[in-house]
């Protein structure tokens, strides 16, 4: 698979110590670093409650407040979450010259933790409270995006937010390079946000045991403790390079690959994986025609967590093993850990050194650590002047197995530019499996079955799971969300056999849950803190990540192809449906599982949903189908429930479900697509998303239609969990 280049032509960021990306490369040209203690108030609660000095005394508190925080940014009408990546946009795009009304959208990596805003207003309905917080805050999984495109007058591209953990960004960057290839867009904004309630941040890493004790972010040093927290945004403005050169753009940098896998069954959804991360890089030298010997820089991952660093300091090295001495630094020692924003971020710092000339050095190391003993490796500790190919490559590895690996060079580096001819040929898709869990209807039979008699059902009150089946320890699941145990269960009835792990993804469209604003209840409250939620153990963080309803496929089945939450409101399950038929069609993938769920019975989401959307109930479904090409379908003598096209030029309808099932917003669409093909429909679906997004897929019977498995996975025992906490209003 080949990559045409893509041309950066702008650049913004709002990030600690730096509002542009002048300053930034000011701060990492001087070997500064921005990390300091919390801002007072940011936490909305007393510090000496939640800080400890004692490792064995760390339950509910945090060994450190330092991080990685944006200080001094002029006051919003809207969360900081909608802020940032509006004012790093702006700047993208004025520093490319670029005019509004153009054909493109925005895609960003975004941490679908809540919000400082959405957990305020969790909280004030929670309470009794009167409520403080603007209601459509409650949406900010997905809205950023569509906000930013809106604001710069980006139309005709789906514009959404993902969540891949660490490795958000250079995946968004990936998907937008992907819509300029298929002339989707003439001009794209790619990057990440990262801005979720700190506190959660500082607790959760510190449950899981990654926080810095000391509250010093330095990889690649012997003493590194783990990392520390960051937050911002950072973005990119992006077009063909042959478009750039032709309207006389600026060319920061060109964009030669992205490379992506997941590690699959690894040792851990914490435990980094060398195959996988080896996978991503190779993938990317691959896509652009190159040699891991063509790169003269790396940006590292490298967090500052001595299990982490060694296993990216393995990885690196057996790619790069005949490169000789290849240089490499880690903004992390200057910023902290911006999560979802560490990759684009690590890209603006190697602009900046491209810009310049001159490799940046990595703050605080006296020496460094052991396990660079003999590698092809070499950090930069004192400003140096760029030697050989001015291409360098950032790396970003993310909780739940999800890396990612991008080449970037100067233009003079790259060859004449030619216009993109990524086939993405209109072959069919066909659905090899579904599975569904909608209100307490708990298979995929039982739904046909109410579609066709006319019955309905909102809420779910458990969820069953096939415990002979389990990879995951049943007490971790115990320990998770309703969202991610519910849309488990739906892609373990719907997983067919004979997949080729490498070339499987998962796409799940969802939204931030409320509930996890729960922890936070409990650590402001004055007293009955348990009544909110229990202890924050690692099971619980864990069991809250959004990018582990995907994720945690992967490891359950071995998956390794990329894989990743998305989030566009109604539209979310329908666009990660777009995304996973682009991969099969240019044979990327060769079969994706593709799935939405949302637990919309719960009262904080049904509150803001009465205000902002007029959606009266909310509903509770997960949706899977596991789709192929349907050639590929056809020679595995696979049973096909449908087909699906682009548009078919069939009746088009609109979403017909919400007064049975009440309104389980991000699963919406996919619900609605899924039940067409379950009543054997032959239809065009087309659904509007808030913001006024829009998607349009047809969907038609197979004519060689065989009876394909609709109910429950079979199993000796079950375990069985509840959908939802207990009720706090009642409590």
């Amino acid at each position: 698979m080949s990559f045409d280049p893509i041309a950066i032509v702008g650049r913004g960021c709002v990030l600690p110590g730096a509002r542009s990306t002048a300053a930034l490369w000011s701060l990492v040209a001087d070997g500064r670093d921005a990390i300091g203690p919390v801002p007072p108030g940011r936490w909305r609660v007393d510090e000496s409650r939640i800080l400890t000095r004692d490792p064995g005394q760390s339950a509910d508190r945090t060994w450190s407040d330092r991080g990685g925080y944006v200080r001094d940014f002029p006051p919003s009408a809207r969360d900081p979450v909608f802020a940032w990546p509006l004012d790093a946009g702006r700047q993208a795009y004025a520093e490319a010259g670029l005019e509004p009304g153009r054909r493109g959208g925005a895609i960003l990596g975004n941490l679908s933790f809540p919000s400082a805003a959405h957990a305020a207003l969790a909280e004030d309905h929670w309470m009794g409270r009167p409520r403080r917080v603007d209601p459509r805050e409650r949406f900010h999984s997905s809205q950023p995006a569509v906000q930013l495109a809106r604001a710069l007058g980006l139309d005709g591209a789906a514009s959404y937010c993902l969540d891949a953990a660490c490795a958000s960004s250079l995946y968004a960057i990936r998907l937008a390079c992907e819509a300029l290839h298929d002339e989707r867009a003439d001009v794209m904004l790619a990057g990440a946000v990262n801005c979720t309630d700190d506190l959660f941040i500082h607790v959760g890493f510190c449950a899981l045991d990654a926080l810095s004790k000391t509250g010093r972010s330095r990889p690649f040093h012997p003493e590194a403790d783990g990392l520390v927290p960051g937050e911002g945004a950072a973005v990119v403005a992006l077009m063909r390079l042959s478009d750039a050169r032709a309207e006389g753009r600026p060319v920061l940098g060109v964009i030669r690959s992205v490379g992506l896998a997941n590690d699959g069954r690894a040792r851990g959804f914490l435990a980094p994986s060398v195959e996988g991360q080896v996978r991503a890089m190779r993938a990317a030298y691959a896509q652009a025609g190159l040699s891991p010997a063509d790169v003269a820089w790396i940006e590292c991952h490298a967090t500052g967590t001595p299990v982490g660093d060694a296993a990216e300091i393995r990885s690196t090295s057996e790619v790069f093993a005949d490169a000789g001495e290849i240089p490499i630094g880690s903004l992390k020692a200057n910023l902290g850990h911006l999560i979802t924003a560490a990759g684009a971020a690590g890209l603006l710092k190697v602009l900046g050194a491209l810009e310049h000339g001159l490799r940046p050095p990595t703050p605080h190391l006296d020496r460094v650590t052991d396990a660079l003993e003999g590698a092809p490796l070499r950090v930069v500790r004192e400003p140096e002047r760029w030697q050989g190919p001015r291409r360098a490559a950032i790396s970003a590895f993310g909780f739940g197995g999800n890396d990612a690996h991008l080449v970037v060079e100067a233009d003079g580096e790259t060859a004449p530019a030619r216009r993109a001819t990524t086939s993405t040929a209109r072959a069919p898709i066909a659905i090899v499996g579904v599975g569904a869990k909608v209100g307490a209807l708990e298979s995929a039979d039982a739904f046909r079955d109410a579609l066709r008699t006319g019955r309905g059902s909102r809420r779910a009150e458990r969820v069953r799971l096939p415990l002979d089946a389990l990879r995951s320890p049943p007490a971790d699941l115990e320990a998770a969300l309703g969202q991610q145990t519910m849309i488990l269960a739906a892609a373990l009835d719907a997983a067919p056999d004979r997949l080729d792990p490498e070339r499987t993804g998962v796409l799940v469209g969802m939204q931030c849950d409320s509930e996890i604003a729960r922890y936070g209840a409990r650590w402001r409250s004055a007293d009955d803190a348990d009544r909110f939620a229990p202890v924050l153990k690692a099971a619980g963080v864990l069991g809250t990540m959004p990018n582990i309803p995907a994720n945690r496929l992967n490891a359950q089945l071995d998956l390794r192809g990329p894989s990743y939450t998305l989030s566009a409101d109604a539209l979310s399950g329908l666009r990660a449906l777009e995304i996973a038929s682009r991969a099969l069609r240019t044979g990327e993938l060769e079969t994706a599982f593709v799935g939405a769920v949302d637990l919309g019975c719960e009262p904080v989401h049904e509150s803001a949903s009465r205000e902002v959307l007029d959606e009266a109930r909310g509903g509770d479904a997960a949706v899977m189908l596991v789709l192929e090409r349907l050639d590929v379908a056809r020679a595995k003598e696979r049973p096909v429930l449908a087909i699906l096209e682009d548009d078919g030029g069939f009746e088009t309808v609109g979403p017909a479900l919400a007064a049975r099932f009440g309104h389980a917003h991000a699963a919406r669409g996919l619900l609605e697509l899924a039940a067409l093909a379950l009543e054997g429909r032959t239809a065009t679906l087309r659904m509007e998303g808030l913001g006024g997004e829009w998607a349009t897929i047809s969907v038609r019977p197979d004519p060689e239609t065989q009876d394909l498995p609709l109910g429950t996975r079979p199993a000796r025992r079950y375990l069985t969990l509840p959908a939802h906490p207990p009720s706090l209003l009642s409590a």
